[in-house]
């Protein structure tokens, strides 16, 4: 009867011991890091989608500022010919490029946000109107998977850093810390000035 009280009580115990090391919140913690890259890279890619259909429409308006028009589009040709595989998430070069072509499209788009101030009879077009709020819809969304990709990466950094999950971690996963999504834009801390 004690040998089966024995293996009553192990069973559970081990399983306990190997739930509490790791063996599935780290794998859990690394896929919910990877499912939100792929929100950010899908909110990307929705707005690499509008800017044709934007240039085109401010194109038939604003005809005087096809340099600017010409560097959002060369900015979205380069944003998108850069990529970042999840197997790519812990590579710190890699992230800061991805980044750096992210936000070369970003300052593109504000320069042509410029335009639209200097040619009141824009903000008049509806189909520039509709493609503008998906734009601004766009970059809110970008903003919001960002933050949730860095909350998860912290999860997972944290999880593979803290015991008792740094057993499976380590010995069982090899897992490695992975990069947060780092804006770079430049003069971003600054506030901007506005003249009239």
């Amino acid at each position: 009867m004690t040998t089966k009280l024995i293996k009553f009580l192990v069973v559970p115990a081990v399983a306990l011991s190997l739930s509490a090391c790791g063996i599935n919140s780290v794998p859990t913690a690394e896929e919910n890091a990877k499912a939100k890259w792929a929100d950010v890279e899908s909110t990307y890619q929705r707005r690499a989608d509008l800017i044709p259909n934007l240039v085109e429409t401010v194109k038939g308006f604003a005809a005087q500022e096809s340099e600017v028009l010409t560097k959002v589009t060369e900015a979205r040709a380069k944003a998108t010919s850069i990529q970042v595989n999840p197997g790519d998430l812990n590579n710190a070069g890699a992230m800061q490029n991805y980044t750096m072509a992210q936000d070369g499209l970003s300052q593109a788009l504000s320069g042509m946000r410029v335009v639209v101030e200097k040619y009141p009879d824009l903000k008049s077009n509806q189909n520039y109107l509709a493609l503008q709020s998906q734009l601004e819809g766009t970059e809110n969304r970008i903003n919001v998977a960002r933050r949730d990709y860095n909350e998860s990466v912290r999860q997972y950094n944290t999880t593979i850093r803290t015991f008792p999950d740094i057993i499976g971690a380590k010995i069982i996963h090899g897992a490695e810390p992975m990069e947060p999504f780092a804006s770079t834009t430049e003069g971003a801390d600054e506030a901007p000035e506005v003249s009239f």
